[in-house]
């Protein structure tokens, strides 16, 4: 038998000790104050001698004899208990001393009170026993040191790294700070289908599931419902915008995951020069109202919101970096930079080609900047740049090397999205797994009318840049390979 397993047979009989004085797991607890308010009112508390409850999961245990000390923990903060023999009934202190152990969840009832060494704490009357623990909790300063395991076992993680806990109370804020700008600027919250016919919005590889009742394969998004908002301008809202999940079966890596969450927005009688200005206001507001500065650093690259952003050229930038102009280099000369550069890189069409060249180029810059000006061929459902054939009205925000997010100023000519759809058709047919799927439908809503618009997208990435974390770790349940 495990370590582990002598524990738990331990626990078991303990557990059936308690059972022979109630209900170890009971429904209903009472409380009559979170920790953290015992602590906001304790001057007052101490001195009226308050009889309060207080409920959450035992942290540590100390002492011996007639006296024991336990610090307990709910999702406010920690507060000490003293437990005493000659406060406490002789019975019920020899049930908590012969029963309870660190991971358990239990409530007291007591006095507050402030110990010979100064420590704030709560004088225990009486005691309940609300959720018994079979299995231990971590090692208090060394945690759970295996990544893979931390991730799998997240609520133990969570629970024993304060720091973890207040990074998603801070997510939690970015998103809200986001809802909130949206909003207070007109654009309406919608939902839109997360399973479709066809994908469309981004290029990448989608997830595909089948539906039973009408027995067709079916795809999960790759985009927050793109084609389905711009769906809506048609229909008459002219500022829309959704907060939701996307799923890609595509690789990891710091900055990339299968399943993520993202915002886009639509907004009617506006271009990509609009669609900057609101995003750079964005970006600013989420800054100051979710860690009260501007300033950043990831990676070792330090960023500014706050500056001026920069305006850079896709070709200009490349040719720049790696002395190809991309109008003139063959496809072999592509890939012979690429090799050059050390640079792997999937599927030999110009558009994937291009793509990862470019994607080693932005490593460089730091920002924060807006990329601009992308080949029509990387870019399907952007507008062409007026008097400046095959570029498109594309803008990417850039800090610290990496793009986090994505706007046009969305096509809205039928034909022509016809046109650019049949070349993403063709990379299909020659193997390319994330070039962008025909979409017959959308095009029949372009031909009915969908007024000039921009539309933009970004997700949890830019949280975990302004965090300085892979993306992995900004997630509460990241997916994690079986152990089986």
């Amino acid at each position: 038998m495990s370590g582990l397993d002598e524990v738990r047979a331990e626990r078991i009989k303990k557990l059936a000790i308690l059972k022979e004085h109630g209900n170890p797991y009971p429904a209903r607890v009472t409380r009559t104050h979170e920790i953290n308010s015992i602590h906001s009112e304790y001057e007052t508390l101490a001195t009226v001698g308050t009889v309060v409850s207080v409920v959450g999961r035992v942290m540590v245990i100390r002492g011996q004899g007639a006296i024991l000390f336990v610090v307990l923990k709910d999702a406010s903060g920690t507060i000490q208990l003293v437990y005493k023999e000659d406060v406490l009934s002789r019975e019920a202190f020899s049930l908590f001393t012969a029963t309870v152990d660190g991971g358990d969840f239990i409530s007291a009832t007591g006095t507050v009170f402030t110990t010979e060494r100064g420590e704030r704490s709560i004088l225990a009357q009486a005691w309940q026993m609300v959720t018994k623990s079979l299995l231990p909790l971590p090692d208090k300063y060394h945690g759970l040191q295996d990544e893979e395991e931390r991730l799998r076992k997240r609520y133990l993680d969570l629970l024993t790294r304060d720091e973890l806990r207040d990074l998603f109370w801070r997510k939690a804020r970015f998103w809200d700070v986001t809802r909130e700008f949206m909003k207070e600027r007109g654009f309406l919250e919608v939902e839109t289908p997360t399973l479709e016919l066809t994908t469309g919005g981004a290029e990448a590889r989608p997830f595909v599931t089948h539906h039973n009742d009408y027995d067709i394969d079916v795809f999960l998004r790759i985009s927050v419902g793109e084609l389905w908002q711009k769906r809506l301008l048609a229909a008459g809202f002219e500022k829309v915008f959704e907060i939701g999940r996307v799923y890609r079966n595509e690789g990891s890596s710091v900055n990339h995951l299968q399943e993520f969450t993202n915002l886009e927005f639509y907004q009617a009688y506006a271009d990509y020069e609009d669609g900057m200005k609101l995003v750079e206001e964005l970006y600013r507001t989420i800054a100051l109202k979710v860690y009260g500065k501007t300033s950043f650093a990831r990676n070792g690259q330090v960023f500014d919101l706050a500056q001026e952003w920069q305006r850079i050229d896709y070709k200009d930038e490349i040719k720049a970096q790696t002395g190809l102009d991309l109008d003139r280099a063959s496809d072999e000369q592509l890939k012979e930079k690429l090799t050059e550069l050390n640079v792997k890189y999937e599927g030999g069409n110009r558009e994937r080609l291009t793509d990862t060249l470019w994607k080693y180029c932005r490593k460089q810059i730091s920002g924060p900047a807006f990329l601009i000006n992308h080949p029509k061929l990387v870019s399907p459902l952007a507008k062409e740049v007026v008097g400046k054939p095959g570029a498109t009205q594309r803008f990417q925000p850039i800090i610290a090397g990496t793009e986090v997010g994505n706007g046009y100023s969305e096509l809205n000519d039928p034909l022509e999205q016809h046109e650019r759809f049949s070349l993403q058709q063709e990379l299909i047919t020659q193997g390319d797994r994330e070039a962008m799927m025909f979409d017959y439908e959308f095009v029949e809503m372009l031909e009915h009318g969908m007024p000039p618009a921009c539309g933009f997208g970004f997700g949890e990435r830019l949280f975990a840049i302004l965090e300085d974390r892979p993306i992995r770790d900004v997630q509460l349940f990241p997916l994690v390979r079986s152990k089986n």
